[in-house]
């Protein structure tokens, strides 16, 4: 570190405790991210809070929250492969998350596996060490959880030795396209020293002044450029921004994938990180993707946390909770703006579904008194029971 090389005996000869002395010095040394709060950010957070508070404050049947999660958790895993190289479609990435054999790649089924495994150690984290509800008793970030991030994140791909291991030699970042070589992360000898500050700044009073929002994005950035491992960087990276995001009250009941966005956007997510080398090691430009990513799928979620919340407006009315199919949601959200409904109605709402399925489903919202019958035969219609 800094104060390693430091002469410190004029200053412990100075009025300061030397304990002070170390203290004022790491701060003076401390790693400082650069950045501006541009407008562009501001707009961003502000959708984030707003988009936040619904899905927070949304009453939803546990069942739906169940599906919401785990559809998030396999988003998560195949995109944050998927990114990095990996074949499998979502289809075979959920297979393999179910259990089920796939036909392909030893290498691809593998990091599947492993990014499963990093997911699940990170909620484990973020509910046993919750900033958010801990304040500032809440255990440190550690290099000790970055290390072991990457050991369930390469098991079975490196060898033990390189897992879970600082890498002993240099790397540099090339163009995929073109073989140019457009990044080049600190050399090997470097990347302890580096890593400690970080996390000296992650942990402090003032790198907490910023936005967990943002406190995530910069662990991402940091994360990559230092490239601290040989391989599986930004998964590692990706996965202790999430993890930041847990810790700090912005886990949004895990309905979100950030990977998903960044998988979707690929060209623009690479820009804006090798911005941050273009304009001098300034994140702005990079933290604006960041939040404008995060913006994007949670008011995704917000819209679709919304429509799914209907579940529970029919619990206050009845005095019960009921459990409401997509199909038959959407009957009602048809019913919310016109005043009846007709069979043909229905056939036009739900598309490639059979008579009898959409015949049960209405029969079945009138057995938990949500609809109610008006008419007899062709003529009859459908409407909701005040």
């Amino acid at each position: 570190m800094y104060l390693k090389k430091f002469p410190l005996r004029g200053l412990y000869s100075s009025c300061f405790s030397p304990q002070k002395v170390q203290e004022l010095l790491r701060e003076l040394f401390m790693f400082k991210p650069k950045f501006t709060i541009s407008n562009l950010i501001l707009k961003y957070i502000g959708v984030i809070e707003g988009a936040k508070e619904v899905i927070d404050y949304a009453v939803m049947v546990p069942a739906w929250e169940a599906k919401f999660k785990e559809e998030a958790r396999v988003r998560t895993v195949h995109f944050g492969t998927r990114i990095e190289g990996n074949e499998l479609n979502f289809s075979q990435a959920q297979r393999v998350l179910e259990g089920q054999e796939v036909i392909a790649r030893e290498r691809d089924i593998q990091e599947v596996i492993n990014y499963r495994n990093v997911i699940e150690h990170i909620d484990r984290l973020g509910e046993r060490y919750s900033l958010a509800e801990a304040g500032g008793g809440a255990a440190r970030y550690s290099e000790v959880w970055l290390k072991k991030i990457h050991e369930l994140t390469t098991e079975k791909i490196l060898e033990r030795d390189k897992s879970g291991q600082y890498r002993q030699t240099s790397v540099v970042i090339k163009n995929s396209q073109t073989g140019e070589v457009s990044f080049r992360p600190p050399l090997a000898l470097e990347v302890p020293t580096q890593i400690e500050e970080f996390f000296d700044w992650l942990n402090s009073d003032n790198g907490k002044e910023a936005h967990p929002v943002l406190r995530a994005g910069i662990t991402h950035y940091e994360l990559a450029r230092i490239h601290p491992f040989i391989d599986g960087n930004g998964r590692v990276a990706r996965a202790m921004a999430l993890l930041v995001m847990l810790r700090e009250g912005y886990d949004v009941k895990r309905f979100f994938s950030l990977e998903e966005y960044f998988d979707k956007h690929t060209d623009d997510y690479y820009q804006a990180l090798q911005m941050v080398v273009k304009k001098q090691g300034d994140l702005t430009l990079w933290l604006e993707y960041f939040c404008k990513a995060l913006a994007v799928e949670l008011t995704k979620i917000k819209e679709r946390v919304r429509s799914l919340s209907i579940d529970f407006r029919w619990r206050d009315r009845l005095g019960r909770q009921i459990a409401l199919s997509e199909r038959q949601i959407k009957i009602i959200e048809y019913l919310t703006e016109k005043d009846r409904l007709l069979v043909k109605d229905a056939r036009n709402i739900l598309t490639m579904v059979s008579d009898d399925t959409i015949l049960r489903d209405i029969k079945d919202l009138m057995d938990k008194g949500v609809l109610r019958k008006r008419g007899k035969t062709k003529a009859a219609y459908y409407v909701m029971r005040k």
